[in-house]
């Protein structure tokens, strides 16, 4: 045992397992129903692919990779190698075989469980590239499988068979603390990723100290629990859904649903109605500006309604950031607002039984915590790395402060360089980088906190506010530090703005790469009688551009004069994770966008000599 209880989330695991049985663990749709997988059931699978591994001559510190999109197998592998003291190294399910190749070649992965056939021959394409690796493990059946590649049914089948709980338990007991749990590879984007070793005291560490400041303020009851119900869509590859989806539905005993795709995301959030969701800003973002365009397209009574909710949401923000009761007349119009608006908008979007909203993964704009916030959804803002297992801040559900990340949690020391920088020094900060000394160095401060390449302040209440990303931060020809996350963030405020790139390093002005919200921009233009056939029409139409130079203008008014944006270019397509733009949790690739549109860039500074 440990001062957080069990050692492990793998003990963890079993500790609740044993006392929630039948209960449902996890649920995933197929064949368009849902199917519940208790509690029981998936403790027997997590021993029988622990004995198929011990079988295959596992060791304890071996690294076993996942390369798969999420679903409850993702879950079963993960505990299964942890269980016998294995490390797990989980592959992004959208990388190609090449960047699987560098993860599996560079951990030291001695078997892959591939997700899907696709997941199974992008292994398959390089394996004579692995000397090292003794198999395969595919979840799903399938078809043009080799000789030597298992299905995950079979490798239940041959654990169970050589069932071996008095190893599995030993192994499992003998866990220690500083012993590595997981080898999480960061995204690369300037040069390959790096390996973070996080231990099983990071994990279990910082779950504990989450969830200990999920409780009721007046009462100290904790806040999730084995009624509550998860809805898992971000990557299983990431620290944010790793800890705060997997790990803490297992320390509440909830139920986790797994999402079957981004794009059926509304559709399953209607199915399943969650309790507990784990998103980045983008989801937020997307949700605000769909509401947004319906509401403007509705006849102008709904549209006197809504103005009248809003207007109640506004005044209703102190009272759910600070759990204050409503009272008095007040109350009366928040219920008629809730009973004419926000009710029936939470329930169209399966959020009506919606507790908690955790926003992680980058920073939310001030404007959508707030839109969603004073309808009574508790978003609850957090901060942290891969390298800090992620949580290192939140906002708590009694003192919620949007625009900021919130305050540290317990063991968590925070202080800001004399840079700007925001460090961090805890339990929860990574044992280091893999097999990268170097890196691991340059990674700490003298005096042991971490560096986590954010810029920051810390306001009078021990908030954190997240101003920029230092190696995102622009220089201008005339020596000006910008920060392009806080234009970019009130610029996509507007309704008419989808996404936005800010340019400038070594420039002597500010530009951007502009992607419209089309929706938005359709109807405009329809009530302009703007003809148009295609996105292309749109983007090239002088009333658009000149409605968008509009919006640039009013939503960076507060901004300084060297703030500006002096020119912008519209472009046709939405960013994507597919297109290459975004990364598995929706952050905009900077350097991939800047080299993308470099014709495009080089048009907005062309002729004029930077003037």
């Amino acid at each position: 045992m440990s001062q957080y209880g069990e050692k492990t989330m793998a003990a963890v695991f079993q500790k609740q397992a044993e006392k929630l049985g039948e209960k449902a663990y996890a649920s995933y749709k197929k064949d368009g129903a849902w199917h519940d997988v208790s509690w029981k059931a998936m403790n027997d699978m997590v021993h029988n692919l622990g004995y198929y591994l011990i079988a295959e001559g596992i060791a304890k510190g071996d690294k076993v990779a996942i390369f798969s999109q999420n679903r409850y197998e993702w879950h079963m592998a993960a505990l299964a190698i942890n269980s016998i003291g294995a490390v797990d190294v989980p592959i992004y399910a959208t990388n190609s075989s090449e960047e699987a190749e560098y993860i599996l070649s560079n951990s030291d992965s001695k078997i892959c469980f591939a997700g899907t056939e696709d997941h199974m021959n992008k292994v398959l394409k390089v394996r004579s590239k692995l000397p090292g690796m003794k198999g395969i493990v595919v979840f799903d059946e399938a078809s043009g499988r080799p000789e030597g590649v298992l299905t995950l049914a079979e490798a239940l089948a041959r654990g169970e068979s050589k069932k071996a709980k008095d190893e599995f338990d030993r192994r499992l007991n003998s866990i220690q603390p500083s012993d590595l749990a997981t080898l999480i590879y960061t995204s690369g984007t300037t040069g390959n990723p790096k390996g973070v070793m996080l231990t099983h005291n990071n994990f279990i560490s910082n779950v504990y100290n989450s969830l200990i400041e999920m409780k009721d303020i007046k009462t100290g009851k904790a806040l999730l629990g084995p009624d509550d119900v998860f809805l898992s869509f971000l990557p299983l590859s990431h620290s944010l859904e790793r800890t705060s989806g997997f790990y803490n539905g297992i320390w509440a005993g909830a139920k986790t649903a797994f999402a079957e795709d981004i794009s059926k995301l509304v559709e399953n959030f209607t199915e399943i109605r969650p309790t507990v969701m784990i998103s980045v800003p983008r989801i937020y973002e997307k949700l605000h500006a769909g509401i947004i365009s319906k509401v403007s397209a509705a006849p102008g009574l709904k549209k006197k309604i809504f103005g009248f909710a809003m207007r109640q949401a506004a005044k209703n923000l102190p009272h759910v950031c600070r759990d204050i009761p409503r009272k008095g007349f007040f109350a009366f119009k928040y219920n008629l607002a809730d009973k004419l608006v926000f009710s029936k908008l939470k329930h169209t979007l399966g959020m009506d039984r919606l507790r908690f909203a955790i926003s992680g993964g980058a920073p939310l704009s001030q404007t959508d915590a707030e839109f969603f916030i004073g309808m009574g959804f508790k978003i609850l803002e957090g901060f942290g790395l891969t390298e800090t297992t992620p949580v290192t801040n939140f906002n708590r559900p009694w003192f919620i402060k949007p625009g900021t990340v919130g305050q540290a949690i317990p063991e968590t020391e925070i202080k800001i360089s004399d840079e700007g920088e925001l460090l961090i020094r805890g339990p929860q900060v990574m044992a280091g980088y893999y097999k990268n000394e170097e890196a691991t160095r340059e990674a700490f401060t003298p005096d042991g906190f971490f560096r986590t390449g954010d810029i920051a302040i810390v306001d009078e209440d021990g908030c954190v506010k997240i101003t920029g990303r230092i190696k995102d931060i622009i220089v201008t020809a005339g020596g000006k530090n910008i920060s392009p996350q806080n234009l970019e963030n009130s610029i996509k405020a507007s309704p008419y703005i989808e996404q936005i790139g800010i340019i400038g390093d070594k420039r002597k002005y500010l530009s951007a790469l502009v992607v419209p919200a089309f929706p938005e921009i359709e109807k405009w233009a329809k009530d302009k009688n703007i003809p148009f056939n295609s996105h292309a029409d749109l983007i090239s139409n002088e009333e658009i551009n000149k409605l968008v130079r509009g919006e640039i203008d009013k939503y960076t008014s507060q901004f300084a004069r060297v703030e500006q944006i002096r020119k912008f270019k519209l472009l046709d397509a939405e960013w994507t994770q597919s297109t290459g733009e975004l990364t598995p949790t929706q952050k905009v690739k900077r350097k991939v966008v800047s080299a993308k549109y470099t014709k495009e860039i080089e048009e907005m500074y062309a002729g004029d000599g930077d003037e």
